[in-house]
């Protein structure tokens, strides 16, 4: 049995190839991708060979956001059969290591997850037509919910942690900055959660449309009407929480100009060492959180879409057959017209 890969080699030179699959073992299933999100760490392995340290060393297939249909189950899987619509989660802990033992899976030392240059050999990824995956990696999606929904499990469930670092939205007067995928994700985690207020900026109208759609209160373009964001630093600031999505060191000093005294600011947006306005994070004792992956919201994001509490339709803004994989790039990389670009698999 023979399954497409969508194989990066280096710098813009991604590769549609075959190669085996093998039959389900003991507690695996084989998954028939349908749809795989583009996400921001697949981009830089794409435009920049890799993030910070971390580096592509050797062909690696992508792809960590996807869904699709079991076709096989192996020996004891007794919870999943053939024509099930599943998500796959991504992140495999190892569940032995001190992280694991101490509750904070997402922390494993030993952390196995699709698509990832972190660890040498890479560990692949799951743009392909077939996977083998272990029966535990997957949700069930409920029929009514179309794969390509159930594909923006994994980014919404990075949402979902940052809003449980946060503490309680209910009532809450909440900032995000970045308007990409993950953050419309969070502006709809925090409306899903009760948020008062939510005001979203960006530097594209495409973006700010979709945070729109997603629950935002008010959208600011800073690229036009930075002036806007003036009004929410009188007296020392007006948010209860900040989701500081872009990893722009203007973004974050923003959040810490526009949060409250004893506000939390969630950093949700990954970068290379920036300079922090220490003096206002201190005389406002703003509290600044970091927040990484996820592990039990992944089956939350599952079953919000399944319950149809968040509706993600709005951030899928482009789909491309998988032989289309360089179009699909080129248009994920380009903010001015794509939010979620899916790559899709027949």
């Amino acid at each position: 049995m023979k399954t497409r890969v969508c194989r990066l080699y280096g710098v813009n030179d991604i590769r549609v190839e075959t190669q085996d699959v093998e039959a389900p073992g003991p507690g695996q299933v084989l998954v028939r991708i349908a749809a795989g999100g583009i996400c921001g760490s697949d981009l830089h392995y794409y435009q920049d060979g890799g993030f910070g340290p971390i580096r592509v060393r050797e062909p690696i297939i992508l792809g960590h956001e996807v869904a699709g249909t079991v076709e096989k189950v192996g020996a004891n899987v007794d919870h999943l059969a053939p024509g099930d619509q599943v998500a796959l989660n991504p992140s495999q802990p190892c569940h032995n290591c001190k992280r694991c033992a101490e509750g904070i899976y997402q922390h494993c030392l030993n952390m196995r997850f699709y698509g990832s240059a972190m660890r040498f050999p890479h560990e692949q990824g799951a743009f392909r037509d077939l996977i083998v995956a272990q029966a535990s990696q997957c949700e069930a999606i409920n029929p009514d919910v179309s794969l390509a929904e159930a594909a923006c499990c994994e980014p919404l469930a990075v949402c979902l942690h940052a809003r449980n670092r946060a503490g309680s939205l209910k009532g809450k007067r909440v900032l995000v900055t970045g308007a990409g995928p993950i953050g419309s994700l969070c502006v709809a985690a925090a409306r899903q959660a009760g948020a008062a207020q939510i005001v979203v900026t960006d530097l594209q109208d495409r973006t700010l449309e979709a945070a729109m759609q997603m629950g935002a209160t008010q959208s600011i373009n800073v690229a036009d009407n930075s002036a806007a964001l003036e009004a929410f630093f009188e007296d020392r600031g007006t948010f209860d929480v900040a989701f500081e999505c872009s990893a722009a060191p203007v973004a974050l000093k923003t959040a810490i100009s526009a949060i409250r005294p004893q506000g939390t600011i969630v950093q949700v947006g990954v970068t290379g060492d920036i300079a922090i306005p220490l003096n206002l994070l201190v005389g406002k004792e703003i509290t600044l959180k970091g927040t990484h992956r996820f592990h039990a919201e992944f089956a939350e994001a599952a079953d919000l879409l399944n319950t149809g509490q968040i509706d993600v339709k709005p951030i899928v803004t482009a789909s491309y057959p998988l032989a289309q994989a360089r179009d699909a790039f080129e248009e994920a990389g380009d903010r001015s017209r794509a939010v979620k670009v899916q790559l899709t698999f027949a």
